[in-house]
């Protein structure tokens, strides 16, 4: 069973480490390697290579070729969805590109996933989502940002599911590798602002009142305030980070959170 758990322990390494060479350009385009060097790089068989480059492949990040090697891939046929692509290149590639695409894409899918839920959410979604924003702003006055990370992932989770689509349900680790890049990247203040607690219980009581306008409106405001306060449209985006939250509704002082 050890030697079982340090082979498995062995290729996740080998894959994070070969998989952040590649995002970060460390492993150029259209370079090629091979797995004995991988091997001797890395201290591990040639197996335990071998099964590092199929997950690597599955991402799109490498293909494999007779007689020519192990090459690095264009970006174009990266798995971007993949959530270890996205932790990799949070963690090492180009941040705020990728946290500015990513708030892009979050706005494809979320407010509309926050539309569903008000037409389709049951009394236990409800309840979840009601508790993850009380944990948020207990959390958010102690600064326990870890703890808030996760109340954070559960009411993201929670929305997904409320919204009854299986496809929107299935993005619900690309939000969660946003949300926790940010945190352990130290994107977020030491205490959170209440302005991103306030805009999750808009869109958690919009859901309860089957507001469909309005919970879709004021998930629009949490992404446009996540986005903002990272600064990662700020030239895309004339207008001030402000109006995001202002289209929420809530009537309540403006500012800058967070915490979506």
């Amino acid at each position: 069973m050890t030697a079982t758990v340090n082979v498995g322990e062995l290729h996740g390494s080998v894959v994070a480490a070969l998989g952040t060479g590649i995002v970060s350009g460390r492993l150029a385009i259209g370079d090629v390697i091979t797995l004995d060097g991988i091997g001797a790089e890395y201290t591990v068989s040639r197996g335990v290579a071998r099964e590092a480059i199929r997950v690597l492949e599955s991402m799109g990040l490498v293909a494999s070729r007779r007689r020519v090697g192990i090459t690095i891939q264009p970006r174009e046929r990266w798995n971007v969805f993949d959530p270890r692509v996205i932790r990799w290149r949070l963690d090492a590639g180009d941040r705020a590109a990728q946290l500015a695409s990513l708030s892009e894409l979050r706005r494809g899918f979320e407010p509309i996933a926050a539309a569903l839920a008000a037409r389709r959410a049951d009394g236990h979604h409800c309840r979840i989502l009601a508790a993850a924003v009380s944990d948020m702003a207990v959390h958010a006055r102690s600064g326990d940002l870890e703890q808030y990370l996760l109340a954070d992932k559960i009411f993201h989770k929670t929305l997904l599911e409320a919204s009854g689509n299986e496809m929107l349900r299935s993005l619900y680790d690309v939000v969660a590798e946003v949300l926790t890049g940010r945190t352990h990247h130290g994107m977020m203040p030491t205490t959170p602002n209440p302005v991103a607690v306030d805009l999750h219980d808009e869109v958690s009581r919009a859901i309860r009142r089957r507001d469909a306008e309005g919970a879709e409106r004021a998930m629009r405001a949490i992404i446009d305030e996540a986005a903002s306060a990272v600064g990662g449209e700020r030239t895309q985006r004339p207008t001030p980070p402000e109006a995001g939250y202002k289209q929420g509704g809530s009537g309540k002082p403006e500012g800058r959170g967070r915490g979506a």
